[in-house]
């Protein structure tokens, strides 16, 4: 568990972040119908070294890529390939970046052209949710706070809530702790603290929550082929309050209303 104890720190990790939100803006504004996940890759890996970091997921226990692309009913962990996007497909975008030894970790997921009501407002319900989880990372807060926050957002609409894949520290690692879960009690679970940065991470299924893994052995579908959506920004807990570190523009901005 990192924590964050002067401002040099906080600027290698917001240098960070503003990396991977550049990532995310231009991956957002080429992925239209035609374009393949490989290509997107490969316009990520060209921001994160005109930016001056290094991918967190290239090499990461041996993913081969810059970022996840998991389009429709992939949940995580994509592999961008020479599958080409569709008119109606949903394309969550999961984007690491290390500046100077401190990493930030986003995703979001976006509609390619005209998707279906149901999948837009699965999109959209997912988004709320992540900043309803925000909303609760604050020092003395716990990440049972989050999960909760998190799961009530899910409920009205009987969407899965992914429970393997969780939200968790980050810092001089991609992945520390502790986990975030999704669900579960509030008031339970790790106590929050100045000086630590955590991620959010929702991802609801239109269907069960259960998952399966690929013959890859890095995609993550949902074990009923029905779409999911996932959405995660970086959040620092600074003397000030909590900073969110990676948002880029309206598709991972705070929702009005």
């Amino acid at each position: 568990m990192i924590t964050i104890k002067n401002k040099r720190q906080f600027a290698k990790m917001a240098e960070a972040g503003r990396c991977v939100a550049a990532v995310h803006e231009a991956v957002v504004e080429a992925a239209e119908v035609g374009v393949t996940l490989r290509h997107l890759d490969q316009i990520a890996a060209e921001v994160i070294r005109g930016w001056g970091c290094k991918p967190s997921f290239l090499g990461y226990q041996g993913f081969p890529a810059h970022i996840c692309a998991s389009p429709n009913e992939v949940i995580v962990h994509g592999i961008p390939g020479d599958d080409r996007l569709a008119e109606g497909d949903i394309l969550s975008i999961d984007a690491g970046a290390i500046y100077e030894g401190y990493h930030a970790d986003a995703a979001l997921t976006i509609p390619i052209g005209e998707v279906d009501e149901e999948s837009a407002r699965l999109i959209e319900v997912t988004r709320r949710a992540l900043w309803a989880g925000i909303d609760q990372v604050h020092p003395g807060k716990k990440v049972g706070d989050i999960g909760h926050a998190v799961e009530t957002a899910a409920v009205p609409y009987g969407y899965g809530v992914v429970s393997q894949y969780v939200g968790h520290g980050i810092g001089r690692s991609m992945h520390e702790g502790p986990q975030i879960p999704n669900l579960g009690p509030p008031g339970k679970g790790y106590r929050l603290k100045t000086g630590m940065a955590v991620c959010v991470e929702p991802m609801f299924n239109l269907g069960t929550p259960d998952t399966v893994t690929a013959e890859d052995g890095w995609t993550v579908l949902t074990a009923d082929g029905r779409r999911s959506a996932h959405f995660e920004h970086t959040v620092a807990l600074t003397a000030a309050g909590p900073v969110v570190l990676t948002v880029n523009d309206l598709l991972t901005a705070r929702p009005v209303g």
